[in-house]
């Protein structure tokens, strides 16, 4: 993972953390619904220890979202003062003004520790209350040219799925919401449970935020992206072997050229790109979920040695395994 998932913030720290998600007048559907699908949702399968889930209604009176949809809110803006991630869906629109009670509101969230998450336009609401200055970004594509010109501050960072600044998160377009989303879960949960609720969502249960919101190649057709689907369950499976661009190909029954063109149409990056993020993933849950040491974690993960498996988690994200281990652990029974 790149620059833009470095530092992270945890909420597993806190006890069933409270996710508050914004609703308004004008409401973007999607947007709002990716929200509930992904923290407001019951998990039975994941046990009692889940998000707790509210909706914060933005405008008095009845609120209409986009499709004739009517919104019954849990509450005002006072349920902002209670959580501890806050979810900015779309926004009405660029022209539209953001209400000084919800900036003041998002403010002090901000002060005392909450995180924030934006998706697609919703950046312009974090940035209408000044909690994006100075910090980087991202929106929708369509509305990046329009962040830059309105807030000169915020450094845009164009053509990648999401952002993560620790405590503040901006997503591109409405898919990239979800990716951002199940990105949290599993910075919370680990990378068994997003991949969990990504499977319930029947969707790929990992996009790393780098990568293009446009890719301009075509979609494989449907026998190679078979091909490829299959290719990724083996690569799952056996990450911890060596693999070379050749012999993937001869996998799938390609050329090496076909081959490479075909794989980052599909992720959006190179077979040796993915593989790094997927060893690391692997890694990261290994330091959550078990007692290995780091030997034991690099050699299971195809790293081979510690010193490499050093090398490269500090070099994605600005933290020693050790340092992960001891922040971000859940067979910790302190924890």
């Amino acid at each position: 993972m790149p620059e833009n998932s470095k530092k992270m913030t945890n909420l597993r720290q806190v006890i069933r953390p409270q996710v508050v998600v914004l609703a308004y007048d004008g409401l973007c559907t999607f947007e709002f619904g990716v929200a509930v699908e992904i923290f407001g949702l019951p998990r039975p399968e994941l046990g009692d220890d889940w998000y707790r889930f509210a909706v914060a209604s933005v405008d008095s009176g009845e609120l209409r979202a986009t499709g004739g949809i009517r919104i019954v809110a849990d509450g005002d803006l006072s349920l902002l003062e209670s959580a501890d991630l806050i979810v900015v869906p779309g926004w009405r629109g660029l022209d539209s003004p953001v209400p000084p009670a919800l900036c003041e509101a998002l403010r002090q969230a901000s002060a005392r520790g909450c995180q924030l998450l934006s998706i697609c336009s919703g950046a312009f609401v974090l940035a209408a209350a000044g909690l994006l200055n100075g910090r980087k970004a991202t929106t929708h594509w369509r509305y990046i040219d329009a962040l830059k010109a309105r807030y000169p501050d915020i450094e845009v960072v164009e053509d990648v799925l999401y952002q993560d600044e620790g405590d503040i998160l901006t997503s591109a377009g409405s898919a990239a919401g979800i990716d951002l989303c199940l990105h949290v879960v599993r910075r919370d949960y680990g990378m068994e449970t997003a991949n969990s609720v990504a499977r319930r969502l029947v969707i790929p249960p990992h996009r790393d935020g780098s990568q293009p919101q446009q890719l301009s190649r075509p979609v494989a057709q449907l026998r190679e992206s078979q091909r490829l689907g299959q290719l990724f369950d083996f690569l799952h499976t056996h990450l911890v072997e060596p693999h070379s661009v050749d012999s993937l190909a001869r996998r799938v029954g390609m050329s090496q050229r076909t081959f490479l063109r075909r794989f980052e149409a599909a992720t959006g990056t190179t077979p040796a790109r993915w593989l790094l993020n997927e060893r690391l993933l692997r890694a990261k849950d290994y330091l959550e979920s078990s007692r290995l040491s780091i030997d034991s974690i690099a050699e299971q993960t195809g790293f081979g040695q510690a010193s490499t498996l050093r090398h490269h988690f500090r070099q994605q994200f600005a933290l020693s395994p050790a340092q992960y281990r001891k922040q971000f652990s859940r067979s910790d029974p302190a924890r």
